[in-house]
């Protein structure tokens, strides 16, 4: 599995001052992890509606995390959506792709859904959480 050139996808989802999305999938005919879409001053309510709720996706997402103590920082999340129900072929190849794209993106914070349901802002509030 190729992964995208340095400078692609992964370089612009540096942490923004709105909350930004970042989806992105595998292309089974390139055998290449491909940037899908992105979104502006998107939730994460709003980014679970974007989401499919067959196909797994992987997402960079630069969220507003307001802190107990009125910090504000803007972790970069990435989150593997493999949904219950996707084809196993897919759920291989997504899952094999998972580390060395982490890797290669020099992400640390890396969670998993595997409802789109799952994601909520309240969800992504608990797992930032142990980051403190």
């Amino acid at each position: 599995m190729t992964m995208l050139p340095p400078g692609s996808w992964y370089r612009s989802a540096a942490p923004q001052v709105t909350p930004q999305d970042e989806r992105v999938k595998v292309d089974k005919d390139r055998q290449m992890v491909v940037l899908e879409d992105e979104f502006q001053n998107i939730s994460p309510e709003e980014l679970k509606l974007e989401l499919p709720e067959r196909q797994p996706r992987f997402v960079v997402y630069s969220y507003k995390y307001v802190h107990d103590d009125g910090r504000v920082s803007y972790p970069l999340c990435f989150i593997f959506s493999s949904p219950v129900g996707c084809k196993p072929e897919q759920q291989m190849m997504y899952a094999g792709s998972k580390n060395r794209l982490v890797q290669t993106a020099e992400l640390t914070k890396v969670f998993e859904i595997r409802t789109t349901d799952d994601l909520t802002e309240t969800w992504l509030k608990e797992k930032l959480a142990f980051f403190r």
